[in-house]
This record gives structure tokens, sequence and C-alpha cells, in this order.
């Protein structure tokens, strides 16, 4: 089963946003992951400018690697089919891991 991890408010300096991420919804992620019937993780970040891109693509790959053999992947999407739509393809993709996603509308 995948699970889902929606963070809505980010800090909007990138040092500030990854700090942010740790402190406060990485435990939660962890979590979602050590429960029994997890098989993938999608978290859903807020959109962010390119120089959030590096942490977040870290994130990713660095809780996949730490979860395998469950999978982790990072969206960053408004709510909209854009988002439902990259969803369900996670969903249905037992080969992806350690992405970072951008969707658009």
């Amino acid at each position: 089963m995948q699970r889902q991890l929606a963070v809505t408010l980010l800090p909007e300096a990138a040092l500030d946003a990854q700090t942010a991420f740790m402190a406060l919804h990485l435990e939660a992620a962890r979590a979602l992951l050590a429960e029994p019937d997890t098989t993938a993780l999608a978290i859903v970040l807020p959109p962010a400018p390119r120089d959030h891109r590096d942490w977040r693509l870290a994130l990713a790959r660095d809780l996949a690697r730490e979860a395998a053999p469950r999978r982790v992947n990072i969206v960053s999407a408004h709510h909209g089919e854009a988002l439902a739509a990259t969803l369900r393809f996670l969903a249905d993709a037992p080969g992806v891991t350690g992405q970072y996603l951008v969707c658009h509308e």
C-alpha cells in the first residue's frame, strides 16, 4: 500500500525549508514507512523554486535507501489532476523509488 505524507507549508528559503522538514516531518515519514502494510511512501511538498531541488532529491534518495525495499518518492505539486495522476502512477510503478517529481497543471 502506498502511503502519502502531505506537507503544505515550508519556509521560502531552501536551507530553512530543509531544516523545517527534517525537524517537523522526517519522523512522521519514517513512522509511515515502518507500518507493516506500507510498500511505498509518496511525500507531497508544495511547489518551490529550483534552489530547493537538491535537498528534495537528496531526501528522496536517502529515505529510499534507508527504507528499501519500500519505495519513497517526493512529488512537488499543487493539489489537482496532475498530482492525482502522478500519485496513481507511483502507486503502480514498483521500480520507481528515490525520485523527486515536479508536477504542473
